[in-house]
């Protein structure tokens, strides 16, 4: 690290961090809190759920499921700049993890869900996705004879458009990712990270990235302006209506590239980067936001040891480590 003056104010911080937590100091008010190793669902609801995040036949070719663009042995996502739906038509926005989803204050980068259910309801009918109906997914759905079974046992109603959507909703509740390795620090574990990472975590405080990337999800429960320090669409060009963010959910002009914070849990498995998926490196990611939101360009060291930090952050999900090795 620089020996700057805030070099030494982050060493000396992080010294002071680790005798404390040495002693037994409860890491309670620390901007990160960890995720709640359990999530209250309804375990019917998540199995019936998990079965159609996955069938294909939620589009209206019978090609893509949620899963498609939300893929959970790929950090879920897609790990394209832009998802591809119904006959390979390219979408116009980089797709979030669906990891910790229920922990988002609002769904969309955008926000213009309020909740996971809302959240359901666009890509089953958006022309470049599943391009589909709840009519003809319903009678594509009853001729299965085990959902309209599995329905009628769980919902008095049995299998309608709000029931379909509330158990892919509660099994999307259920992608917590618990006893990160941060998490376990949090906790008091104080060697569940190392002394780079320890380092990388105080940087990211001191820098600033906490304004916006806090509480357990690190992220998603706030909006912000994507260019706070600088004219980010100008210097990149070629704005499209995308890129107006909460604008086109409002049409508030003091919202006009105002986006959901994304969370950063699976920040290292997620590339690439941002609502347009323009970067593909998290540290040329990292580079762009000490730029447009801090108004700051840092040392590529210091930029290593917070992507040290953020490696930390991804749990677990059903009892796998969802890590990546390094």
């Amino acid at each position: 690290m620089q020996k700057t003056a805030f070099g030494l104010l982050s060493l000396l911080l992080f010294n002071i961090s680790t005798v404390a937590s040495a002693d037994g100091i409860n890491r309670s008010n620390e901007p990160i809190q960890p995720i709640p190793q359990t999530v209250q669902v309804d375990a019917r609801k998540v199995d019936l759920g998990d079965r159609l995040f996955h069938d294909e036949r939620l589009s209206g070719d019978n090609s893509i499921s949620c899963a498609h663009c939300h893929a959970l042995d790929q950090g879920g996502v897609d790990g394209t700049r832009h998802s591809f739906g119904v006959e390979g038509r390219e979408g116009p926005i980089n797709s979030p993890t669906v990891y910790n989803s229920g922990l988002n204050f609002v769904q969309f980068w955008d926000g213009r869900a309020a909740t996971l259910e809302d959240q359901v309801e666009g890509p089953v009918h958006a022309g470049k996705e599943m391009d589909s109906n709840w009519q003809q997914v319903i009678k594509k759905l009853s001729a299965d004879k085990r959902y309209p079974r599995d329905f009628k046992g769980i919902y008095k109603d049995g299998m309608t458009s709000e029931n379909i959507k509330n158990a892919i909703a509660e099994f999307e509740r259920s992608l917590n990712t618990p006893n990160s390795r941060f998490d376990r620090y949090l906790r008091g574990e104080d060697d569940a990270i190392s002394d780079d990472e320890k380092t990388g975590y105080v940087l990211f405080k001191d820098y600033g990235c906490v304004a916006c990337h806090q509480g357990a999800n690190v992220g998603g429960n706030m909006y912000q302006t994507f260019g706070v320090m600088g004219d980010y669409f100008k210097d990149r060009g070629s704005v499209t209506k995308v890129d107006y963010g909460r604008y086109n959910v409002t049409g508030n002009e003091e919202e006009r590239y105002l986006f959901k914070v994304p969370s950063l849990r699976m920040v290292t498995l997620t590339a690439p980067y941002f609502h347009d998926g323009s970067e593909e490196k998290l540290e040329d990611a990292i580079k762009v936001m000490a730029k447009y939101q801090l108004g700051r360009k840092i040392p590529d060291e210091d930029i290593g040891l917070m992507i040290q930090f953020l490696h930390t952050l991804a749990g677990e999900y059903n009892g796998r480590s969802l890590e990546p090795k390094r």
